[in-house]
């Protein structure tokens, strides 16, 4: 699972690059006809892409209870995560397109195995040595970092536009001055701050593909920016400030 997990996840970031997206936000129909395509609105769409992940996530409480502090922390951090992406999606977020069935069905799938395998993984270490090297806490500080991080530039882009608004606009403040997409960079640090904590070989392996996958997916936001504003600032990068 570890190496499907790195595979999958790169090889979807690199088909971001040359331009095969998947079929949500500002890409919902860019390159390919999705006339004949069954169709859920932007909310619906991210609400189902999330909602088993959280609950795989909640009910481990009960599968896997008392089996030491460092599986409790992989457990609420998995939760809380996903968690805020649902109040987002019912609360925060502003919608202008509609979303893919046919790509809402894996990466919903992607989302619940993933968090299914590394919370089972966590299970898997029960009764094995503690790593020579403690990295919980600084986990846990990382894990917020990225969480908060996102979920303000979250609610900064829920800010471009008005309640009837569906027009993309240039992002402005926090990291936005510096970068396209602050939103996937404290993401990257809300799952690395995970594999701290739960320091298995799946978490890593899925924290590396997902930084490979938001890299991709990054430098395409930053790409169509480019094409549909011409006063886009050409010194925003993608990702990370000053590097990419």
């Amino acid at each position: 699972m570890s190496v499907v997990s790195v595979v999958s996840l790169a090889s979807t970031g690199f088909k971001e690059i040359r331009g095969k997206h998947l079929h949500y936000s500002k890409f919902w129909n860019v390159n390919d006809s999705v006339s004949n395509k069954i169709k859920l609105s932007s909310r619906n769409g991210m609400f189902l892409l999330y909602t088993p992940a959280f609950l795989a996530g909640f009910s481990s409480f009960w599968l896997f209870p008392d089996e030491g502090l460092r599986f409790f922390y992989v457990k609420s951090a998995l939760t809380i995560h996903f968690f805020k992406r649902i109040f987002e999606v019912l609360f925060i977020h502003k919608y202008s397109a509609s979303m893919i069935l046919d790509t809402a069905i894996p990466v919903t799938l992607s989302y619940f195995i993933s968090t299914v395998t590394m919370i089972y993984a966590q299970h898997l270490t029960q009764g094995y040595p503690e790593p020579p090297i403690e990295l919980t806490y600084p986990g846990i500080v990382l894990f917020l970092i990225g969480i908060i991080g996102n979920f303000y530039h979250h609610y900064l882009l829920s800010k471009l536009r008005s309640k009837n608004d569906k027009e993309y606009k240039i992002p402005r403040g926090g990291l936005f001055d510096l970068v396209t997409c602050p939103h996937y960079l404290f993401e990257i640090l809300g799952f690395w701050g995970v594999s701290f904590i739960s320091q298995t070989l799946y978490s890593f392996s899925f924290a590396f593909g997902t930084t490979i996958y938001l890299l991709g997916r990054s430098y395409a936001t930053r790409r169509w920016y480019l094409s549909k504003f011409e006063d886009f600032p050409k010194n925003v990068k993608a990702l990370v400030p000053f590097v990419f």
